[in-house]
This record gives structure tokens, C-alpha cells and sequence, in this order.
């Protein structure tokens, strides 16, 4: 599990420190930096996967887009420490170079061992046998060295970590027109907007889409199949069958309504070996009634999971202990630079918890006041 990252300059993140559970919410006015939060995450995952072009090709930004306005300094900076049940705390920092969209710098810690160093154009690293070596770059690559090194390369530490680090999926561009498309192939992955969606579910065969069947017949009950079926030049449809009164019904993913195709989305993703998964705004689209099973399955996932939300509704879904580890609330300070506090860790809105629900007490503070009352403490702990 991921426990904590810390990251500067990027966007409107500045010395920004988060701290994670195996559930986590981010509430906040609009404009707070929720959904940065989630882009940043999935940039430090995109650097153990490399090619940072193409990741901001698909957001339509370029390098000079990343770096905040708030700061002077050039490089981005991230630290990210992970819990592992067979290696202890695994902790891996490093500093990417704006222009060359490298880490210049990196270094990975394990129980106070060092298992990768960059810096000076050379980099050291402990290989699969216990043996480690220090030599100099002598090959070109982006995000992180680590998207070039094979396994027999690293060790069992810094392989799992590159694993965990690779496989953090975020779907904060998730459309339910992208998530109509027809697509060739998904490479097992459904894009950040969902729109390998019928590619992916193709994939998955005939028992991962009886499964996504099986957990969305329980909101949708005449749902009664999911198909996909392969079109000329390899193109992927989905198509889905509902039961009427004895009668069935075939749509194409063109004519199926938004909450189930986003439905279908998280739920694939639920089912899936990733480690970590990212949703922003997840009520978009959902009618009120199916949030709850949503919630409860997002809360009772194997995976680790972030989400964002203006709902309060989504609150009051979550268990007390739950919400009190998971909530975090972001607020820009009056330089405009995003902070984060755990909601409940919030005096005010800590005694209302005694006698409310998490949902019911979001809505009875007033935004306004809360933020003098997070001046006050902001300016007690400095």
C-alpha cells in the first residue's frame, strides 16, 4: 500500500505532503486542486513506466504545463513511500528535469539500504543476486532509469516497487462518450478516459465479462448479458442485453445509458490486478440510488483507492473510523498553493462527527468558516 507522497512544483502543488489509507476521498470547493492531486499521482506512476511524451500527449499539455507558476524552481520533486508486507517501508525519491522529462536524480531505500542511486550521470543499483554497481549513463530514456532496467537488473525490492508503481491506473478523464468508442486493442488497459472500454471487457473473455454481468445485475436487473464482438479490421463493439418481460433487447454501447457504461468502468477496474485506483468525481452520471452499492464495493476492494467527490452523499456511505482515516480536504492558502487535511482531524468538523454522519456534517459547515478556522491552525503549526 501506498502511505504517503510528497511532491513540489508541480502545478499548483508546492511542498505538498499527502498521507494515504486504504480508502481515500478528496473533498474540497472546486478549484481546490483535487483533480491535480490525482494527475500527479499518476505522473510519478508514469515515470516507472517512461515515455512522458506520450502521457502528455494524451492530456494535450506539454512539458512546460507540469511546473507550477507558484514556484521559482525548475525541477519537480517527489518522494513516495510504500508499505509492503514482505519488504517493510520501501521509499523512492527523485527530481525531474523539466526539459529533458528525466529523473535526474532518484534514489530507492528499503529498511535504510540502498537499493538505487542516480545522480551525476551515473547511477548504482543492487541486482537480483546482491551484488550492486556503479557506472555511468550511457543510454537515453525518460521518466524514471528504472523503465529501462530489466529484472535480473534490480532487486527483488526494487522490483516490486517498480510493479506497484507501473500498475497505479487513474481514470480521471473517464467520458461516457470516449467510453462508447470501438477500439482494436486495450494492452489491458482501458485509457484514461475509458475509451478502450470494449477492447478491454473483449479481453477479459467469456469469465470476466460473466463477473461485471453478475456484480451490475444487483442495480440493474434486467441486465442479462454483456457481449463484445469483433468487427472488420479487428474493431471491438460492445454490446449488452436486457430482459423485458420475456422479451430481449440488444443495445450497442452508441445507445446504453452514461451511469452504466461508468459503471461498468470502475467495476472492470475492480476486477482487475492493479494496485491502486484513481476515479475523479465519482458520482458523475450515477443516479443517487446506485452510490451506495458503488461505495460499498469501492470500500470493500482489495485495491487501494482514491477518489474525488463534491458529494456529501458519498459521505455519509462511509463507516465513522473509515471517514475519519480516508476524508482528506483540500484548500488552496493565499498564495494559492494546494494544502490537504485529513477532514475529521478538523476540530470543528471532529466534534460534529460525534453526533452526526460524515455526510451530514460536511453539509452543516460553512466553507467560509471552516477556512478561517484552517488559518488559524495552519499558522499554530508553522
Amino acid at each position: 500500500m501506498i502511505t504517503k507522497i510528497k511532491i513540489d512544483n508541480f502545478k499548483s502543488l508546492v511542498d505538498f505532503e499527502l498521507n494515504f489509507s486504504k480508502f481515500n476521498c478528496l473533498v474540497g470547493l472546486n478549484g481546490s486542486g483535487k483533480s491535480t492531486v490525482l494527475q500527479a499521482i499518476d505522473f510519478i506512476s508514469q515515470l516507472m513506466s517512461g515515455d512522458i511524451d506520450e502521457w502528455l500527449k494524451k492530456r494535450q499539455w506539454n512539458a512546460a504545463d507540469l511546473n507550477s507558476k507558484l514556484s521559482k524552481r525548475q525541477n519537480i520533486t517527489f518522494e513516495l513511500h510504500m508499505s509492503d508486507s514482505n519488504y517493510g517501508e520501501i521509499v523512492w525519491s527523485g527530481s525531474v528535469n523539466r526539459s529533458s522529462l528525466k529523473c535526474t536524480q532518484e534514489i530507492v531505500i528499503c529498511n535504510g539500504e540502498s537499493h538505487l542511486k542516480v545522480d551525476d550521470a551515473h547511477y548504482f543499483v543492487i541486482t537480483k543476486s546482491g551484488g550492486g554497481e556503479r557506472a555511468p549513463i550511457v543510454f537515453d530514456y525518460q521518466g524514471s532509469i528504472l523503465s529501462q532496467f530489466k529484472e535480473n537488473l534490480i532487486s527483488d525490492v526494487v522490483e516490486r516497487l517498480k510493479t506497484s508503481i507501473s500498475s497505479i491506473l487513474s481514470l480521471d478523464l473517464i467520458s461516457p462518450e470516449l467510453l462508447r468508442s470501438k477500439t482494436k486493442l486495450s494492452a489491458g488497459k482501458l485509457g484514461l478516459g475509458g475509451e478502450r472500454l470494449s477492447a478491454y471487457l473483449h479481453e477479459s473473455g467469456d469469465d470476466g465479462k460473466e463477473k461485471l454481468k453478475v456484480d451490475l445485475h444487483k442495480v440493474y436487473s434486467q441486465l442479462d448479458r454483456i457481449d463484445t464482438k469483433s468487427l472488420r479490421s479487428g474493431w471491438k463493439e460492445l454490446e449488452i442485453t436486457e430482459r423485458f418481460n420475456n422479451q430481449n433487447i440488444k443495445s450497442t454501447a452508441r445507445h446504453m445509458n452514461d451511469g452504466m457504461l461508468r459503471m461498468m468502468a470502475i467495476f472492470s477496474q475492480l476486477n482487475s490486478t492493479n494496485d491502486f485506483l484513481l476515479f475523479d468525481e465519482i458520482e458523475n452520471g450515477i443516479n443517487p440510488e446506485l452510490i451506495e452499492y458503488l461505495i460499498d464495493h469501492l470500500v470493500g476492494s482489495p485495491h487501494q483507492v482514491l477518489v474525488t467527490s463534491h458529494s456529501p452523499m458519498i459521505l455519509n456511505f462511509l463507516e465513522d473510523d473509515v471517514a475519519r482515516k480516508g476524508i482528506v480536504y483540500l484548500y488552496k492558502n493565499k498564495d494559492g498553493i494546494t494544502k490537504a487535511r485529513k477532514l475529521f482531524d478538523i476540530p470543528s468538523l471532529n466534534e460534529k462527527l460525534s453526533v452526526m454522519g460524515p455526510g451530514e456534517a460536511f453539509i452543516d459547515t460553512d466553507l467560509t468558516e471552516l477556512y478561517k478556522e484552517i488559518q488559524i491552525l495552519d499558522l499554530l503549526e508553522s
